[in-house]
């Protein structure tokens, strides 16, 4: 009888870890820059000739850091939900252009609008890399300090600027 309760136990607890697995959202990728000092970089700012943009410039503020691009789809369903939320005089969003040409990100931009208050451009993707960038849309929460508050996978849609990033920004 205890030779046949083995592999039963073996069973259950792989049904049990598997049935785990398939409620849990896979876009829900747990970064381990939370808590940390955002990564330095100093880049080129998108339209700006010799200008350059750095996060350190930042200190001091609370801001977003939205990294898209012009090829990507669902940067297109995020973006009428940014230009919104630009409007707001006090929000501080700040783009990455990642793996993008400067031709095909200003005029993204001219058709639909710059929600940005600059756009750094992060042609070859180690910006990106330092951040944990592995698809986007991504953004980032970074408080006064430079540390990264929350990071978003995925667009940001009017539900999740309301329950997750709106009430953390209030408290930063």
């Amino acid at each position: 009888m205890v030779k046949y309760m083995l592999p039963l136990a073996v069973f259950l607890a792989l049904a049990g870890f598997l049935a785990v697995g398939l409620h849990l959202n896979p876009r829900d990728v747990p970064s381990p820059l939370i808590d940390k000092p955002a990564p330095a970089f100093l880049l080129p700012e998108l339209g700006a000739a010799g200008a350059k943009f750095a996060a350190a410039d930042m200190k001091g503020k609370v801001w977003l850091l939205n990294v898209w691009a012009s090829w990507c789809v669902a940067c297109r369903e995020e973006h009428p939900v940014l230009m919104e939320l630009a409007r707001d005089s006090h929000l501080e969003l700040y783009g990455l252009d990642y793996k993008d040409t400067e031709a095909d990100a200003q005029n993204w931009l001219k058709q639909g609008g710059n929600p940005y208050k600059a756009v750094a451009v992060d042609a070859d993707g180690n910006v990106g890399i330092d951040y944990g960038v592995y698809g986007v849309p991504e953004t980032y929460v970074i408080d006064r300090a430079g540390v990264i508050r929350f990071k978003q996978t995925g667009p940001i849609t009017r539900e999740v600027w309301e329950q997750k990033i709106a009430p953390l920004m209030k408290t930063l």
